[in-house]
């Protein structure tokens, strides 16, 4: 595991951007035996959308931001209670649980996501984010052993969350929907009539890292298309900022 943790590091230094930042957790996730992670932001105003990353399905995630089931979830929801480590099966959560909050976990375990690590953080500021490592399985085999590794699962959460807000503090609000400095600058090409292709030579980064962002966005504002993001963003006039 130190080895993991070491690599993890190394890839956080060298991230600039949300997709970098993601590829870094991925792999420690991975390390960890944890095929799926999602690092959450709560939104801090009730209008804001709250801030993901995540190597979970689009698919999911798109329904998940579009529906604000983070104001349901019971894994968000137990997190905003204080600084916390827990463990939660999709079979062993849903006992006790309000009909709408156990839907939430159900229709998650049909993505893949079906028992999850979650460290809950708490800044001098009042914001809350959550980083959760997810399996297919009720109980991943990782979480047996849980005391071992929990203080190094800390400290890859922590730093982590010490990353994305420096690495991504710079947000643009786009008509009440916040996107981070690469979600603006990709979706303002787009609305230029340029490709992902394009958008990448401009940049200098990967058609993926691209459409990576062009995908979040997407989310965020609660489309379907790129087209209709692109047409959101023109309403508000920034497209040639």
């Amino acid at each position: 595991m130190h080895r993991v943790f070491e690599n993890f590091v190394e890839q956080l230094s060298a991230s600039v951007d949300a997709a970098d930042l993601c590829e870094a957790m991925a792999s420690a996730a991975a390390g960890f035996d944890f095929p799926l992670f999602a690092y959450f932001t709560y939104p801090s105003a009730s209008g804001d959308a709250p801030q993901l990353i995540s190597n979970y399905p689009s698919s999911w995630t798109s329904r998940y931001l579009q529906q604000r089931y983070h104001s349901l979830d019971p894994v968000i929801l137990r997190g905003l209670q204080g600084w916390d480590t827990f463990d939660w099966g999709v079979d062993r959560a849903r006992h006790g649980l309000p009909n709408s909050q156990q839907q939430i976990l159900e229709s998650a375990a049909e993505f893949g996501i079906c028992g999850d690590l979650t460290m809950s953080m708490h800044d001098h500021l009042g914001r809350f984010a959550a980083l959760t490592f997810a399996s297919d399985e009720s109980r991943p085999p990782l979480l047996r052993s849980l005391a071992r590794y929990e203080k190094a699962l800390q400290l890859v959460a922590i730093n982590f969350h010490i990353h994305v807000r420096r690495r991504l503090a710079d947000h643009r609000v786009v008509d009440g929907v916040t996107l981070t400095p690469r979600e603006f600058e990709c979706l303002k090409w787009a609305a230029r009539g340029k490709s992902a292709w394009d958008t990448s030579q401009l940049l200098g980064v990967s058609k993926r890292t691209v459409t990576f962002h062009l995908e979040n966005a997407k989310a965020k504002f609660g489309v379907r298309t790129i087209n209709q993001a692109v047409a959101r963003m023109a309403a508000s006039g920034l497209t040639r900022s």
